[in-house]
């Protein structure tokens, strides 16, 4: 089949149309994908001669939106931290148990010890989740090896698994996610042997850090940031997720993809992203998992600036791949709208990949669709658990779900 028609559905377009418009809304539109691509948009098409190659979708009203940008997780991952979690449930902080070695330094050891065979496969069990629950286009990160040759083991698994997926993975090399205490010169030895490994195979990949108390200190992600900048890499950063140590201002000085976490930001940090460009990411499932700390990005986005929505899916700190959970924390606990919310893991998140060609449903884009089973998007952020997605369309092929009639 050619294409795929999908009829009388109450399309969110995610462009704007005029103030306060965030999801663009056509209350009963159709949209015709070809060839993995929208080409056409409104009421009453007709596809003409076409018709006998084209698979009709009957929406009868269901909401029609782009599917979820996941632009913030570490889904790349061996062995657990159950043993962590009853920490945690019996009261002890998060930092506590990664100043003690536990936390990141415990998947890193797992990892190690992991092959790239097995990461992979892990991985791709991982991605056939995400896309039944609507996530077309995923961030996965490394930085569970801490070493040139686990980095590079991770990033190979990462790649390798994305290649039998209908979706996007779109790799980062976050090279300083903890501080090991086995590798002496751990922050030099990242910059001088970990970084130049990771460039000369991944030339142009995002690198990232982890900037915290008990973590890399500002002065330390700002040396790896510097160098692989040199290099040509793009930037992202971890900041303020329990302390603010100055790592917005010098993000802006460095021209950061984005910031993410931001739950100990201050309003003129938040304040400064926006005046600067520089998108701020929430992750509010960490809150829910761990029990306290939730972005509260209001100062950021009355200001004008860019918020995106990620789980931030790890075995430690934020274990679901649910971007509809997600969303309803976003809501409930940070202060968003429900709109500005979906937007947030849609056209907002495409724009922290810097992906031009998807996040909204608009002539031209890349058709990765969701068919929702909900006629009413609010319901995305009021309903908690389960899965809402009836249908996914990944480049334009129907991947996941029913196209029969609304279930409800």
């Amino acid at each position: 089949m050619s294409g795929v028609l999908i009829a009388g559905a109450r399309v969110l377009t995610l462009v704007a149309r005029g103030e306060g418009d965030v999801l663009g809304v056509l209350p009963e539109a159709d949209v015709l994908v070809e060839d993995g691509v929208i080409v056409a948009v409104g009421s009453g098409l007709d596809v003409g001669a076409a018709a006998p190659d084209v698979r009709r979708v009957a929406a009868e009203g269901r909401v029609l939106m782009p599917g979820f940008i996941d632009c913030h997780t570490h889904a790349c991952w061996a062995g657990d931290r159950l043993d962590e979690w009853r920490m945690i449930l019996a009261g002890a902080a998060y930092l506590e148990i990664l100043e003690a070695g536990g936390g990141i330094m415990a998947t890193v050891r797992a990892v190690r010890r992991a092959s790239a065979d097995s990461l992979r496969g892990l991985l791709e069990r991982r991605l056939t989740e995400f896309l039944r629950l609507g996530t077309t286009t995923v961030e996965v990160k490394s930085g569970y090896g801490l070493t040139p040759v686990d980095e590079l083991k991770m990033l190979d698994a990462i790649i390798l698994a994305a290649e039998g997926w209908p979706g996007t993975v779109v790799p980062t090399a976050l090279l300083g996610h903890a501080l090991d205490p086995d590798q002496p010169d751990f922050v030099a030895r990242t910059v001088a042997e970990t970084l130049p490994a990771v460039h000369e195979r991944f030339p142009r990949i995002a690198v990232d850090a982890y900037c915290e108390r008990g973590s890399w200190s500002v002065a330390e992600a700002s040396r790896l940031f510097d160098a692989a900048r040199a290099l040509g890499h793009p930037v992202r950063v971890h900041a303020d997720q329990f302390t603010s140590m100055g790592m917005v201002s010098e993000a802006i000085r460095l021209g950061a993809a984005s910031v993410d976490h931001l739950e100990a930001s201050t309003a003129a940090d938040l304040v400064a992203l926006a005046s600067a460009g520089v998108p701020g990411v929430i992750l509010p499932i960490c809150g829910l998992h761990l029990g306290r700390g939730f972005a509260r990005p209001r100062p950021l986005l009355d200001a004008g600036g860019v918020v995106a929505v990620a789980t931030n899916y790890n075995p430690g700190s934020a274990p679901s791949q649910s971007m509809p959970l997600a969303i309803g924390a976003a809501v409930r606990h940070c202060g968003l709208s429900p709109a500005e919310a979906i937007a947030g893991c849609t056209v907002n998140a495409a724009k922290v990949l810097g992906l031009r060609d998807r996040g909204v449903i608009a002539t031209g884009r890349r058709a990765d669709l969701i068919l929702l089973r909900h006629t009413d998007e609010r319901m995305l952020a009021y309903e908690l658990g389960g899965n809402p997605v009836d249908l996914t369309i990944c480049g334009g092929r129907i991947v996941n779900g029913s196209t029969g009639p609304r279930l409800g």
